[in-house]
């Protein structure tokens, strides 16, 4: 286990990360491959320990503990393809280049700093550091303090797998993650919420360390009167109340039709005492707020409207049950920040145009949902909004398509992750341009006399 909060041990670890980097270790594709299978054998080793550190964390049940472990999948994704991403990726030259070839060749950036979160504390820290492993740098991972147990495990796991001069990781509370933001390092991965974003982009600027942000924000959820309800009210209530609705990617509010309002609540409530039993608080299927601080915050957040089912909650059980709530209007205080817990507002709409009025009036979301049979209003919604991502008659799932990048826009992220694309963020996309020298026109080079018409004719101007 690594745990350093003083900057002289953390200028010392990056110092010894720096030096393990530059002798070439990590460039070498077999020792990437060799790396990420050995955390795979490790996560596989420690399963247990990370499914009863979540339950100790956020009271996930078992099912939601296995979560965290199925970033297994990504990994074997990864492993499969990782031969072919690294190889130089060959690109076409104009006619005025030749002769000559172009490639792009992918290497990595150095020693990269990944700064996870409490909500999925395993799962968020092991997603980019197999990217950053398989595009061949050094890493250091601070996981968030508010997931103790899961940062415990993590500890574990990294000091039984890696050397510390490739991979280390470091525990702490915000001090430590300053400590480690005032260090340059060659990439900054950050998961968290937009507050604390906004400071790690800062300390980036001060390096010009570029940066991948995994934020967050509102995300709508637009059912259209064309749906088939009873799947829809799975699917929303799935993606809602997983985790106690504590994902970056749920269905922050809903934005219904008013033709089927009542048909959807009613089939909302259902599911949710199909789910979670007359008394969510006994189920052994419902997670728990993580701590006493966002549990406050969000009980502030059930003050106005109506509440249509749910609203109890218990302090020192960390406990809000499942709540739907009507009677919000867009100036409500629920509507002005990221829920990220099991509370659904529920507002309605009569014509899409202004359902995604409102909407695009909001910072552009993480992700974007939207339940409908309809393709025109499939097309109307995907052309004139913007989010990170979108699902089509489905929650969540979209972010699990290891062929897709995960990310968000604006106030909700910079750049993507999973699969190809976390390589791409982790690597330096370097160009080459390779000439011969049996041929070596003149046109280029001074005197220019008489060579004004070539140039254009060459450039197509």
């Amino acid at each position: 286990m690594t745990t350093l909060a003083a900057p002289n041990a953390i200028a010392d670890l990056l110092r010894r990360q720096r030096a393990y980097w530059a002798t070439g270790a990590t460039r070498d594709l077999e020792f990437r491959l060799a790396q990420l299978k050995a955390l795979r054998s490790a996560i596989i080793q420690y399963q247990a320990d990370i499914i009863d550190a979540a339950k100790q964390d956020l009271g996930r049940p078992e099912f939601e503990g296995y979560i965290e472990v199925a970033v297994i999948s990504e990994l074997d994704y990864v492993i499969k393809h990782l031969r072919r991403w690294a190889k130089p990726r060959k690109a076409s030259i104009p006619l005025s280049q030749m002769p000559g070839s172009a490639w792009v060749q992918p290497e990595p950036r150095g020693v990269a700093l990944i700064i996870g979160p409490w909500n999925y504390p395993f799962q968020l820290i092991i997603s980019p550091l197999m990217g950053a492993i398989a595009a061949g740098n050094c890493a250091i991972v601070k996981p968030s303090e508010a997931a103790p147990a899961t940062a415990n495990v993590l500890a574990r796991l990294i000091a039984d797998t890696f050397d510390p001069a490739h991979v280390a990781l470091v525990e702490g509370d915000a001090d430590t993650a300053q400590a480690l933001l005032a260090e340059k390092f060659d990439y900054l991965f950050f998961t968290g919420g937009e507050r604390v974003g906004k400071i790690v982009m800062q300390a980036a600027a001060q390096h010009l360390t570029p940066v991948t942000l995994e934020l967050g924000g509102k995300s709508p959820c637009i059912v259209d009167a064309d749906v088939n309800l009873e799947v829809a009210a799975r699917r929303i209530m799935w993606g809602k109340y997983l985790n106690a609705g504590q994902t970056c990617v749920a269905p922050d509010y809903l934005l219904v039709d008013e033709r089927i309002k009542d048909d959807l609540v009613a089939a909302l409530q259902q599911r949710i005492k199909a789910c979670y039993g007359d008394d969510p608080a006994h189920s052994p299927d419902y997670s728990r707020i993580v701590n006493e601080r966002q549990f406050d915050r969000l009980v502030g957040l059930l003050e106005g409207g109506q509440i249509l089912a749910g609203g109890e909650h218990d302090r020192g059980d960390r406990y809000i049950a499942p709540t739907l709530i009507d009677g919000i209007d867009w100036d409500a205080p629920i509507m002005q920040e990221e829920i990220f817990g099991p509370i659904l507002p529920i507002l309605t709409y009569r014509d899409l145009g202004d359902a995604i009025a409102a909407i695009n009036q909001k910072p552009k979301p993480l992700a974007l949902y939207l339940f409908s049979r309809d393709r025109q209003v499939q097309a109307q919604v995907l052309a004139q909004t913007t989010a990170g991502s979108v699902g089509i008659n489905e929650v969540i799932l979209q972010i699990a398509v290891w062929d897709m990048p995960f990310g968000g826009v604006g106030s909700s992220g910079i750049g993507g992750y999973h699969g190809q694309y976390s390589f791409d963020s982790f690597s330096h996309l370097k160009s080459v341009l390779k000439k011969p020298f049996w041929l070596d026109l003149d046109w280029r080079y001074p005197p220019y006399a008489g060579k004004v018409k070539l140039f254009r004719k060459l450039f197509g101007m």
